[in-house]
């Protein structure tokens, strides 16, 4: 898999990314080729076989926002141009609501448009939506300035630094999630009660268990085929309903995208089958959901540098990058906690991890390494499924960086149950990893202030809005016992 290459911005500050050098122009099965140049895009359109082009960016809570725009005026008009919408798009709550303390969108600013730049290496088919295509698109003002708190070029900016270093990233997500015979309007409609799980009990590997869901889950992992990545395989989970498709990894730009095209797929096509996914972190008091983010490096000329001669088969960058990421973790839960929900994963001897230690094939410890040789790399395990992609790869590449700049040592290995060891602990709230990242200084030295001003805020406005709700807890705890 080659690396995607990124051009810096005219200020040299934030690069823009560019495109994949590597299309995947290699066909699955009798699928057509998934990703398209605009002269193919062009030809499909002409013949009718296309008439839809959905330009999309993620937002800050890692959900794809954009437009549905024929696919005409997509090619004579967006194209070169974009095509505009409002800059509350990364400056708002889960419900859409305008909210306060966001420098970039305000009424005081009156709500002024940014742009949706295509990225024209990313023009993918979308098998489960007729005649359409998918663009990813970068965010910019009017003027072509980047929009510094974009997710897509926070990752971008973190992939141009390692890129400086000779070294690329390579990344790899396995998300999980719960799914339910329940519609998302019935489940609306009853309030999220009485809503059905797909299955009714654990079917952890369970192929029996897992036919039950078969229509639906094929049609997930062909479609997403189709749209250009390359699947691994399903499996069951714990929880009932529960389960986790996997992909091949990519590099880190390209596996965040697949991510986020992923995950709104998944969701439309359940939608399709009259069922429903959700991918909170913790549904339920049972087995949460999670997301493993995997991360490997290879030097600019594809070789592989993790792996060495030193204790563990590690080389002496290896040890560094590992000791980079304990160190910044706390600081950076954040980005891979981002919700009040996420903090109910955190449980002990849950299979999520809450001591910062590091261990080979440990799944008790937030830093899981696995491979040997070329296949070394290391599995981050504290994010849930409600994660933002790029957020969560941007922070740990920038954990990478800090570690290798300043030579940190490793810690000892952990060989037992970090549950009970003596490790350094995540943050338990939101409130926490609020705080921690707030006053952390090497996250301002990685992402800039105003990243960190932009991303404490979002913490801000989930916790204001849970702070002032009346929940069923405590209706359930004081309506008549108090």
């Amino acid at each position: 898999m080659h690396s995607h290459h990124a051009a810096r911005s005219s200020d040299g500050y934030l690069p823009i990314p560019t495109g994949y050098t590597d299309r995947q122009r290699v066909a699955t099965g009798s699928n057509p080729v998934p990703f398209l140049t605009v002269e193919e895009l062009s030809d499909l359109v002409d013949t009718g076989e296309i008439d839809t082009v959905v330009v999309a960016a993620t937002d800050i809570q890692g959900r794809l926002q954009g437009k549905r725009l024929g696919a005409r005026f997509f090619l004579e008009d967006a194209l070169d141009h974009g095509t505009e919408g409002c800059n509350y798009l990364l400056a708002v709550d889960v419900d859409m609501n305008t909210v306060d303390g966001y420098e970039m969108s305000s009424w005081e600013t009156g709500y002024g448009d940014l742009v949706f730049k295509p990225d024209l290496a990313t023009i993918r088919r979308i098998p489960w939506q007729p005649g359409t295509v998918l663009v990813t698109a970068d965010i910019t003002w009017t003027d072509g300035a980047p929009v510094v708190a974009s997710p897509r070029q926070i990752l971008a900016r973190q992939v141009e630094r390692l890129r400086a270093m000779g070294l690329e990233a390579f990344a790899g997500t396995e998300l999980e999630f719960i799914t339910f015979d329940t519609s998302y309007e019935d489940a609306q409609r009853a309030d999220y009660r009485d809503v059905v799980p797909a299955n009714l009990y654990n079917v952890d590997y369970s192929l029996l268990g897992t036919a039950r869901v078969e229509p639906l889950l094929r049609d997930i992992r062909n479609s997403m085929s189709g749209a250009g990545m390359y699947v691994e395989g399903a499996k069951g989970e714990c929880n009932p309903g529960q389960h986790e498709i996997t992909f091949r990894y990519a590099d880190a730009l390209r596996t965040c995208d697949n991510h986020s095209v992923y995950k709104n797929g998944a969701k439309e096509i359940a939608a399709q089958h009259g069922k429903s996914i959700t991918f909170m972190a913790k549904y339920n008091q049972l087995e949460g959901s999670s997301c493993h983010v995997h991360l490997s490096l290879r030097d600019t000329e594809g070789e592989f540098v993790l792996a060495g001669d030193r204790p563990h088969g590690f080389s002496q960058l290896m040890e560094h990058f590992i000791a980079g990421q304990l160190a910044a973790m706390k600081e950076f839960t954040y980005f891979f906690a981002p919700n009040i929900n996420s903090y109910k994963r955190f449980v002990e001897g849950s299979f999520a991890p809450t001591a910062v230690a590091w261990g080979f094939d440990n799944r008790t410890c937030a830093f899981r390494v696995v491979g040997h040789g070329p296949s070394l790399r290391v599995e981050a395990r504290v994010g849930g499924a409600d994660l933002n992609p790029y957020l969560a790869t941007a922070a740990l590449i920038a954990a990478g960086i800090h570690g290798i700049e300043n030579e940190l040592e490793l810690s000892p290995i952990t060989e037992g149950n970090a549950y009970t060891g003596d490790a350094e602990r995540l943050p338990t709230t939101l409130r926490g990893a609020r705080d921690l990242l707030a006053d952390s200084q090497l996250a301002k030295d990685a992402f800039g202030d105003d990243v960190v001003r932009h991303y404490v805020n979002a913490a801000d406005v989930e916790l204001q809005s849970f702070e002032s709700t009346v929940t069923d807890w405590e209706l359930r705890r004081g309506f008549e016992r108090l």
